[in-house]
């Protein structure tokens, strides 16, 4: 069977940005590829995934391989886009043209294609959870395109360690007067300045990156002479680890509730995304991703594992089963400016380099 060519794919996916769950054409294209690959197909898996299975005639491990497909929404000269501005587009063209190669070459266990919707929303990991795929999975497998601050193109890292997010709204209930009664009063722009600046004197081990930070603020009302009994705040909280994490949105919420009591007003925390969890990898599949790189690219493109402050919904899977072996590689394509820019672009010469790492990694657990 010829091999896909992942470039042609990665066009052809580009020119169908979906988002989050909506990514109907998207998911026909890898579903429709991978049966006439010969996978047993399933669709529709947590909305709009996509399920391949392959098995081997030899008892051995049940391997997957993951790949997310949403685009990201955009307001450009006034007009609602979807732009493939995070490189997904190049992730699902990797995968389908790795198993385009690896169909009929499984000799042991069982390979699992996922092609996983809803990344950029944090649901489409929790949806594949839901339903079912994950439960007999020993190893998972993904990988990312990397934005040419981080490694140059035509390299790779055997690991990316995102750190655990969320995102907070904390809602503060006052008592409306007059400004000339500030005294009858529950002024919630006061009481929300103060949680900011207390969350801002919170401090953890300085040994490990944490971040906690607010990023919008809306209070008041149509008056100036009014004072304001509701505000609202949006907190962007991260943590290398998931230890930190906890510790972070304890104290955290501590301080808004003290602050908010404090001034007589009524402090509501919310979680509108939940927690993400940081990165748990295993050190020996990393390894093993290592010595994959090497023999595809070279040990002179072998890059060092990247600490990466943004969030990723695949480890969802090993931190809600901690029996299974991750690994997730970066993929060195020199994107600019940067991910999630609308006019981000890459090098598409350097996804074969990824399409070899899947497959090289996959032999050698199955083949």
């Amino acid at each position: 069977m010829t091999a896909l060519n992942v470039k042609e794919i990665y066009h052809d996916l580009h020119q169908i940005p979906e988002l989050g769950l909506e990514e109907y054409k998207t998911s026909a294209y890898l579903a429709d590829a991978l049966e006439k690959l010969g996978y047993d197909v399933t669709r529709n898996v947590g909305v709009t995934g996509v399920v391949g299975i392959e098995k081997g005639e030899e008892e051995g491990p049940v391997m997957l391989l993951r790949a997310d497909m949403d685009a990201l929404p955009f307001i450009i000269n006034g007009e609602h886009v979807n732009i493939h501005a995070c490189g997904h587009d190049a992730h699902s063209a990797m995968l389908l043209a790795a198993a385009s190669i690896l169909k009929g070459k499984i000799k042991r266990g069982t390979l699992k294609i996922l092609f996983q919707p809803a990344e950029e929303t944090l649901k489409g990991a929790l949806g594949i959870i839901d339903a079912g795929v994950l439960e007999d999975v020993d190893l998972a497998l993904g990988l990312h395109i990397r934005p040419v601050q981080d490694i140059p193109f035509g390299t790779l890292s055997p690991g990316v360690k995102h750190s655990s997010s969320t995102f907070v709204k904390v809602v503060l209930r006052g008592r409306s007067a007059h400004a000339s009664r500030p005294h009858l009063g529950v002024n919630t722009i006061e009481a929300a300045a103060a949680i900011i600046h207390s969350v801002g004197a919170i401090k953890m081990n300085p040994n490990f990156s944490w971040s906690c930070k607010p990023t919008i603020i809306n209070g008041g009302g149509t008056a100036t002479n009014i004072i304001p009994d509701y505000t609202s705040m949006m907190f962007d909280i991260r943590s290398q680890t998931n230890e930190i994490m906890s510790e972070l949105l304890e104290r955290f919420q501590k301080v808004v509730h003290c602050v908010a009591e404090a001034f007589e007003a009524e402090a509501e925390i919310i979680f509108p995304g939940g927690v993400i969890p940081a990165a748990v990898l295993d050190d020996e599949l990393t390894a093993e991703v290592a010595e994959s790189i090497k023999e595809v690219v070279g040990a002179e493109n072998l890059m060092p594992v990247l600490n990466n402050t943004g969030g990723e919904d695949f480890h969802y899977f090993a931190n809600k089963y901690p029996n299974l072996k991750a690994a997730y590689f970066g993929v060195g394509v020199a994107a600019e400016p940067g991910l999630h820019d609308p006019n981000m672009h890459f090098n598409i010469e350097g996804l074969q380099n990824g399409v070899d790492v899947l497959v090289n990694m996959t032999l050698k657990k199955l083949g």
